[in-house]
């Protein structure tokens, strides 16, 4: 096998590896090495109780189908459509691969299932919620989980279209059910509120806030744990933990101009903030709307109270750290302190920027490992073994050894050229008069020194000045030759290396191809 060839089949193998580990083994990493359930890995609990004594919860926020509204880009067109496949793809991926393996009794979805939901036409509304339950497997019923949904800004929109747009709420909650509700799960009971319309006007927000007096009125004999998609108020350039990738984003409120409703913000008021706190009395708040990872601590009247704001699980949301939540819910007595009725467990997602990244380094490395490697080959274990018998020969030589140096005869003497009466030449031997004694002269020595007579030196210069002219008439017609030669070589070259190319990507294509389509069709 030749060098290129070589070359060429560990390239191939390199692309191999590395579109198994992007496309498929890396969306494993989560379940099998990276994340856990957890009451497993919690040093209290490792060890103690039985399966039973938890209820695993999945919690999934923000994956914001792309849609026209998002890249701005005409309805079906080719560049949209690849975007949409590759932001589909990886979040389908990543739930059948990623959270699925991990067995949950319950998976939340925490809001902002499309980008432009309120400003989709019915069957462009209908085409996204079929990709949306296509992405996450939910064109089947699931008999091992139950699913719970809770409406987020980019589902129905802020309070200022909730009374131009009542359409919208209405087709919400025939697929997805009520905006305000509560259910249990083991020993805790979770709270659903629209967090979209807290702090619109009091026609708006009455049914919200009549659902959260109703709650705070029953007898609470569960823990509670609050579910909305805003996360509730924080003050600006409150530290979000360890898990935080992008900037802290501050409050910001904007409002319509004539009605002064509410057309965007990022976190509930203070206001609002502390009269749901009050009144639910939540052990944990999980909440959205950020696309980033934030972890923050809120004092109420019965303690502190964690609020995780969960990143998106789409890549194309503005985090390069997608992620979702684990949940260890108590199902055992209310003997557990609040603190281990809910266990959380933020587990991080493939970063297929990166991967995206590495695919396009590797291919430039292709390139010019094919276009540039010498035809030789780099000869390194050639050049190894000459340096070993190099060093054998020195190990060999008499500069390592102990005596002396044999004598040499031709030291002390030196040659001379005599040119006979018919032309021809003769070398005489002739003892030096000053013989050399000391070995730095015999550096000085070249062995057997020629002398040459004048004579000798004419016919040397003649013949020099001949061979000179002839040299530079070759080299004039060399010079083109070499110049024909070099373009001859690169066109070599780039052919060898496309040839190269399609050889790899003969392997390599027809296994991305079916690692794409393997994923993508309905299990």
């Amino acid at each position: 096998m030749k060098e290129h060839q070589r070359v060429a089949v560990v390239l191939c193998l390199i692309w191999l590896a590395t579109l198994l580990y992007g496309e498929m083994f890396a969306f494993w990493m989560p379940p099998l090495f990276s994340c856990s359930w957890p009451h497993q890995s919690n040093s209290k609990m490792a060890g103690q109780g039985h399966a039973g004594d938890y209820v695993k919860v999945a919690v999934i926020a923000d994956p914001q189908l792309m849609d026209k509204i998002s890249l701005r880009l005409p309805p079906k067109s080719l560049a949209l459509e690849i975007a949409q496949f590759y932001t589909d793809l990886y979040m389908r991926r990543a739930i059948f691969s990623s959270v699925l393996p991990f067995k949950p009794d319950v998976v939340l979805f925490l809001g902002d299932y499309f980008d432009g939901g309120p400003y989709l036409t019915d069957e462009e509304w209908q085409e996204s919620l079929s990709r949306f339950k296509h992405i996450f497997g939910l064109n089947t019923e699931y008999d091992n989980f139950q699913v719970y949904y809770i409406p987020g800004n980019h589902d129905l929109g802020y309070a200022n279209l909730y009374s131009s747009k009542p359409e919208v709420i209405k087709r919400y909650e025939k697929e997805f059910g009520s905006r305000n509700y509560q259910f249990k799960v083991g020993k805790v009971e979770f709270v659903v509120i629209d967090a979209q319309t807290l702090d619109g006007k009091q026609n708006l927000a009455s049914a919200s806030w009549d659902f959260v007096m109703n709650i705070s009125k029953d007898n609470q004999s569960y823990p509670r744990a609050l579910l909305t998609h805003i996360p509730l108020y924080r003050q600006d350039w409150t530290n979000c933990g360890p898990h935080r990738c992008s900037p802290i984003i501050n409050q910001r409120i904007l409002r319509t101009v004539p009605e002064q409703e509410i057309r965007y913000q990022n976190y509930i008021t203070e206001e609002a903030s502390n009269r749901l706190l009050n009144l639910i009395k939540p052990v944990l708040i999980l909440s959205g709307h950020d696309h980033d990872q934030c972890t923050v601590t809120h004092d109420t009247q019965t303690g502190p109270v964690m609020e995780h704001t969960l990143g998106t699980i789409s890549w194309q949301q503005g985090n390069l750290y997608p992620s979702f939540m684990l949940l260890s819910v108590s199902n055992l007595s209310l003997s557990a302190s609040r603190e281990d009725m809910i266990l959380t467990k933020l587990c991080f997602l493939p970063k297929q920027t990166h991967i995206y990244i590495w695919y396009l380094l590797l291919f430039v490395l292709t390139i010019l490992a094919l276009l540039f490697w010498p035809t030789g080959g780099l000869n390194v274990w050639h050049r190894f073994g000459d340096l070993v018998d190099s060093s054998k020969t020195l190990m060999s030589c008499n500069i390592f050894r102990d005596g002396t140096k044999e004598k040499n005869e031709d030291e002390n003497c030196e040659y001379e050229m005599i040119w006979g009466a018919d032309g021809s030449m003769h070398v005489i031997k002739k003892a030096l008069s000053n013989p050399v004694t000391s070995p730095s002269d015999r550096n000085l020595v070249e062995r057997g020194n020629a002398v040459m007579r004048p004579a000798a030196k004419k016919a040397i210069n003649l013949e020099s000045e001949l061979s000179l002219d002839v040299d530079n008439h070759n080299a004039v017609k060399l010079a083109p030759r070499a110049s024909r030669s070099k373009i001859k070589i690169i066109i070599q070259r780039l052919l060898r290396m496309i040839r190269m190319v399609i050889l790899i990507a003969a392997v390599n294509v027809p296994l991305y191809m079916m690692l794409l389509f393997k994923d993508w069709i309905d299990k």
